[in-house]
C-alpha cells in the first residue's frame, strides 16, 4: 500500500483530526505541549484550565512560586521537573524573546522542557509551518504500518514520514497518526476488527 493511499485511508477514518490541547495563545499551547509529554491531552487540559486562569500570560507564569505551580499540575506526570520547566521557560521567552514563543526549532529547543517533538508540535500548530512531531503514537504506528524501520530512531520515523509523504501532508499526517494510534491501533490490545492497513501491518514482528 503506497504512502498516498495510507494517507487518504487515516483521512478517511479521522477527517477531522487535529490538535487536542486546549490553548488560546502561544504560550497556552508551547505550556501544554511540555506538560503533555508522558501524559494524556485530557491530564493536561484540567490542570492548564486552573494553571491559565492565575497565570494567564508568560508573564506572569515567569514571576510564579515553584511550588505553587507544582501543587497545580501535581495530578500529571514529571510534575516536579515539568513545573521547573515551564517556569524556566517562561522567563526565558520574556528576556529574550519580548515575550512571545519563538518560531524557530533552533530558538524553541534552547528552552527548558523543549524538546525537537515540542517544538514541530509548535511550529505546525501554532506557526503552520510543515512539521512532523513524533510521539509515541506517530513513533509506533510508523512501523506498524512499515512506514519506518523496527529499529528506527524518533528522528529515523521522523525523516522516513518526511520523505514519503507531500509536504503539505506533514502537518494533518501528524493528527491522522496521533488519532490512529490513539483510538485504534492502541500499544496494547489494538483494535484491528476492521482495520484498513491489516494487510501490511507489522505489529507481529514488532
Amino acid at each position: 500500500m503506497n504512502s498516498e493511499l495510507i494517507y487518504q485511508k487515516l483521512l478517511e477514518m479521522f477527517p477531522d483530526a487535529g490538535c487536542e490541547l486546549n490553548y488560546q495563545s502561544d504560550y497556552h499551547l508551547l505550556v501544554a505541549v511540555v506538560l503533555s509529554a508522558q501524559t494524556t491531552d485530557v491530564a493536561v487540559n484540567k490542570v492548564t484550565e486552573h494553571l491559565f486562569k492565575k497565570y494567564p500570560d508568560v508573564y506572569a507564569l515567569a514571576k510564579a512560586d515553584n511550588k505553587d505551580v507544582e501543587n497545580i499540575i501535581r495530578s500529571i506526570g514529571l510534575y516536579k521537573n515539568k513545573a521547573k520547566n515551564i517556569i524556566s521557560l517562561s522567563k526565558a521567552i520574556v528576556e529574550r524573546f519580548a515575550g512571545r514563543v519563538p518560531d524557530s526549532q533552533q530558538m524553541l529547543i534552547s528552552l527548558d522542557g523543549v524538546g525537537r517533538k515540542t517544538a514541530n508540535v509548535v511550529l505546525s500548530e501554532l506557526f503552520k509551518f510543515p512539521a512532523i512531531a513524533v510521539d509515541t503514537h506517530v513513533n509506533r504506528v510508523s512501523k506498524r504500518l512499515g512506514l519506518a524501520d523496527r529499529d528506527a530512531s524518533v528522528i529515523e520515523v521522523e525523516e522516513s514520514l518526511k520523505m514519503r509523504f507531500k509536504k503539505e501532508y506533514w502537518s494533518k499526517l501528524h493528527h491522522l497518526l496521533i488519532h490512529f494510534g490513539r483510538y485504534k491501533c492502541l500499544a496494547r490490545n489494538p483494535i484491528c476488527e476492521n482495520c484498513p492497513f491489516i494487510e501490511i501491518c507489522q505489529k507481529e514482528k514488532l
